[in-house]
Formats: structure tokens, C-alpha cells, sequence
């Protein structure tokens, strides 16, 4: 009895573990996280203990980066869903397209989107074929002729909230539409977004300067150049997946030997940008998926030559002598100027 319930309680301490870290810790093919790691904090001081034991090397450049990430909540989305259609006409194909689009914007004007915001695209509208065979005495032909048309149209729905979405779905779901081609996110002033980017990465960046400044580094002695980048993700880029840990069906319990495997789901979902790597994130709390838009800087100054004083060189004058041509020794300098 003891036995059992100490395997009870394991199995509730662990499904307890499971549920505080989610599945995907350990699953996900893009998070390499381990159990082991996951009890093992040790393993996250690594790079505190490669830095105590590096080695510094004398380097004559100094190089200051900067990197600024904003997450930023759309301010619209538009949503493309596939329709469709097949019929033994091209005219009742056509109507019962009509009818199907035209219980669509009923609904969704009735739920707050404007009527406006509702836009078809047509993809395609051609006929069908079916092969007839036709015997003859010595031949057989297999022909192709109409059989119906099939039209195909992609309709755009705009929303300003995300919670609207649900809605979205469920009425297209209701008109048989279920194939949901993508969500587009929209911000409306995004060189805003950049300016306020820039703003924080001047702020950062002299701060840094200062510090280096503080330890004893004179940058005006130093020449710099710069590298700069900027960036913008939207949520559909950042989607990962794993699949379940367990893959047991429960029709198993029902076997006497034996087991039944069944297949493991896959599971996607949102993994932002990580943090890490950022010296400041802008609204870092988010509960939606987020348009993340980012600007990076980097400075490199290396030492300015010295100037080196010129040589001044010493100017000799040239003298000129008279020998007298009769031998004797009186000698007459001749000045020149």
C-alpha cells in the first residue's frame, strides 16, 4: 500500500512540473531545453564561469552595440479565407457563391464589421471534366467532356481587434468556409515606431560611452565607424511546433496483451524573439502575438594615428673661395647672397 502511494504522488509531482513549465520545454525542436538542464542550474553558469576564465588580450579597438526591440500590438488585421464553389452551371455555380458570401457579410455587419471592410478576390471560375468511355467494335476512346464548374474566391475581412477573430471563424465555419489562408497585421505608423527606436538607442548608446569614458578611455583619441540595421517580424514568422510526449492510445487499457499505438498530434505555437540579446525591449509584456520590430547599432573605434612633428632640416649656405693663380697663399671669401 505505501508502494502505491509513493507512485501516486510521483505521478502527481510530476504531471504538477508539467503543467508549471508546459510540454513545450522539453518537446519543442527550436527550445533544446532537457530535463536534465531543467534540474541541473549549473549548467546555466557557463558563460559566467568561460568569462572569469578568459583571458584578455590586448586589443587596441573598442567596440560599443546597441540593440532596441519594441513589440508592437496591430492596429488592424485582415484575414483571408479560401471559398470554394462547384456547380452543374456556371450560373448556378455563380448564385450559390452569391448566396454563401452574402450570409458571410450579413452575419459579420450584424457583429461590427463594416460592410466595406469585406473584399472578394476571384481565383478561378472554369468547368470540370469527367472521362467517358466510348467501346466500339475494334476501338475504345476515352473522351473528356463537361461535367460541372468549379469557381474559386479568396475573401478579405478586416478587423481592428483580435478578439473579433473568433467571431470571424465561427461564421465562416458556419457557411462551410474552413479554409483559412493567413492573417496579415497592419501598423499604421510604423516610421513612428522607428523614430522612438532611434531616440532610445542614442540614449543607450551614451551611456555606454560614458561608462567607457568612466574606466579611463578617452574616445576622442579614438576614430569610429558605424553599422547599423533595422528590422521588422511578424507573428506568422515565429510559429513553432512539437509534437506530444505520449503516444499510448487508451484503447490499450481495453487489451488484454499488447500494445496500440496511435499518432502523436502536432502542436504549434507563438515564440517571440527572445530577450536576451537586447539591451532594451519596449512594452516587454504581451499576451497576443506581436509585430516585433527591432533596430540594431554598432560602434568601432580604433586609435588615431599620431601626428608626427615634421623634421626641420638644417639649411647649409654655400662658400665660395678666390685662389690667386700666382700661388699665393691670400685667400678671399666670396660671400654670395
Amino acid at each position: 500500500m505505501k508502494n502505491k502511494i509513493y507512485i501516486l504522488l510521483l505521478l502527481i509531482s510530476s504531471s504538477i512540473n508539467a503543467q508549471i513549465r508546459g510540454n513545450a520545454a522539453t518537446i519543442s525542436k527550436r527550445n533544446t531545453i532537457t530535463t536534465e538542464e531543467l534540474v541541473n542550474p549549473s549548467i546555466y553558469l557557463d558563460e559566467t564561469q568561460k568569462f572569469d576564465q578568459k583571458n584578455l588580450v590586448p586589443n587596441p579597438t573598442i567596440t560599443i552595440d546597441v540593440r532596441i526591440l519594441n513589440n508592437i500590438v496591430a492596429d488592424s488585421y485582415t484575414a483571408i479565407f479560401n471559398i470554394t464553389q462547384i456547380g452543374k452551371t456556371s450560373e448556378e455555380t455563380n448564385n450559390l457563391m452569391e448566396d454563401r458570401v452574402d450570409k458571410i457579410k450579413g452575419e459579420l455587419t450584424a457583429n461590427g464589421i463594416l460592410e466595406e471592410n469585406i473584399t472578394i478576390d476571384l481565383i478561378s471560375f472554369v468547368p470540370t471534366y469527367e472521362t467517358v468511355v466510348e467501346k466500339k467494335l475494334f476501338s475504345t476512346k476515352y473522351n473528356e467532356v463537361p461535367k460541372g464548374f468549379e469557381l474559386q474566391q479568396n475573401i478579405h475581412i478586416k478587423f481592428n481587434k483580435i478578439n473579433q477573430f473568433q467571431k470571424i471563424l465561427s461564421t465562416c465555419a458556419k457557411n462551410e468556409i474552413y479554409n483559412l489562408v493567413k492573417v496579415d497585421y497592419f501598423i499604421n505608423n510604423i516610421e513612428t515606431v522607428y523614430s522612438g527606436l532611434r531616440s532610445e538607442i542614442l540614449k543607450t548608446l551614451k551611456e555606454k560611452q560614458q561608462f567607457y569614458k568612466d574606466v579611463g578611455f578617452d574616445l576622442s583619441l579614438y576614430q569610429p565607424t558605424i553599422a547599423d540595421t533595422k528590422y521588422c517580424h511578424f507573428p506568422k514568422e515565429f510559429y513553432a511546433s512539437y509534437q506530444a510526449f505520449h503516444s499510448i492510445s487508451f484503447e490499450s487499457l481495453n487489451q488484454t496483451q499488447g500494445v496500440q499505438k496511435t499518432k502523436k498530434q502536432t502542436t504549434y505555437y507563438y515564440d517571440p524573439i527572445s530577450y536576451k540579446n537586447y539591451d532594451m525591449v519596449i512594452n516587454p509584456e504581451i499576451l497576443e502575438p506581436v509585430v516585433q520590430i527591432g533596430m540594431d547599432i554598432k560602434l568601432q573605434y580604433t586609435p588615431k594615428p599620431k601626428e608626427e612633428k615634421p623634421i626641420e632640416k638644417e639649411i647649409t649656405k654655400p662658400k665660395y673661395f678666390i685662389v690667386s693663380p700666382n700661388g699665393n697663399i691670400d685667400i678671399k671669401k666670396l660671400e654670395l647672397n
